[in-house]
């Protein structure tokens, strides 16, 4: 009876991607599974000052750091909520400044580097503990983290595979969503994902057993009220102050789920849709997303082969 411990959207938190690890253990888990959007969203310069200290802004919030051991404790700080600090000087955040393409070059590096920093931490507390670690690129990463994570010893790369989860459990996975208004690197409409989804149905054979198998997809169904998110203007600005919430979700997700009716499916990409749905036979999970705060939010499932879902558990921590 595999036990899964799932995860999504912790953008680059690097306190997120330790607690993700050591839940397998926490929760006595047979295989971790994580959803998409691994990376984060924007770097954080903390300027050396002619004077002496650094200098720092946080959630529009300047911080002065006099020394060593406060640059350090600002860097975790950053880190923790998903951001990128980098030292620079103000010749050096002046060229910044004045070159977006070195900027956008600039991020791309340091997002790399960290996932490859985070594979070998996997590498290093998943040696020996018997555990199989999954990951699913969400449309926020680029598609070179692919590649880094293929490079993983101890976590394997699950986008548009057949995966083994034990006890005869099977999960096929990807990223990639519907179409949204800031052009990620993996959208797709809604026909190209059905088709996406359907090559990866066919990869489980003639007769695949629903019954047995995980669908690990990062966008949830449309109207599951697992995609509701505030309401945006074509300015990428929320509708009044963000009472609006509208259904975002995908109608190829959903299709595919009610189409072939697996036993669990898994999602994310909606941070403020933590919850659970059911779509006729199959249970539907959003494990949400606090990552800005360091909290780690999940979902502990247990598979039963006569039972199917035996029991599950939605988690913050």
């Amino acid at each position: 009876m595999p036990r899964l411990f799932f995860a999504t959207d912790i953008h680059g938190s690097d306190i997120c991607w330790r607690k993700f690890l050591n839940a397998g253990k926490f929760y006595e888990a047979d295989v971790l599974v994580l959803g998409g959007d691994m990376t984060g969203k924007a770097l954080v310069p903390i300027l050396a000052l002619p004077e002496g200290g650094f200098k720092a802004t946080l959630l529009q919030q300047e911080f002065f750091l006099p020394d060593e051991g406060a640059v350090a404790d600002m860097e975790r700080r950053v880190k923790s909520r998903g951001y990128y600090p980098f030292r620079v000087t103000a010749e050096e955040l002046a060229e910044f400044e004045a070159d977006p393409a070195k900027v956008d070059a600039f991020f791309h590096q340091q997002m790399l580097d960290v996932v490859e920093q985070w594979m070998a931490l996997a590498d290093e507390r998943l040696d020996g503990s018997g555990l199989r670690c999954y990951v699913c690129p969400g449309n926020d990463d680029a598609m070179e983290v692919d590649e880094v994570v293929c490079r993983a010893r101890h976590v394997e790369l699950a986008e548009g595979r057949v995966v083994e989860l034990g006890d005869g459990f099977q999960m096929i996975s990807t990223g990639w969503s519907n179409i949204t208004p800031w052009k990620t690197y993996r959208e797709a409409s809604e026909e190209d994902l059905a088709v996406k989804i359907e090559q990866m149905v066919g990869q489980l054979g003639a007769k695949p057993n629903m019954a047995h198998t995980v669908f690990n997809f990062h966008c949830p169904p449309y109207g599951s009220n697992l995609d509701e998110a505030p309401e945006i203007d074509d300015d990428l600005n929320v509708k009044e102050a963000g009472r609006s919430l509208v259904p975002v979700g995908s109608t190829a997700v959903r299709d595919a789920i009610l189409r072939h009716q697996p036993v669990l499916t898994l999602h994310g990409h909606i941070h403020e849709g933590k919850g659970t749905a059911r779509l006729g036979k199959t249970l539907a999970i959003n494990a949400g997303s606090l990552y800005e705060q360091g909290v780690l939010q999940g979902a502990v499932v247990d598979l039963d082969k006569r039972r199917g879902v035996r029991s599950y558990l939605l988690t913050t921590g």
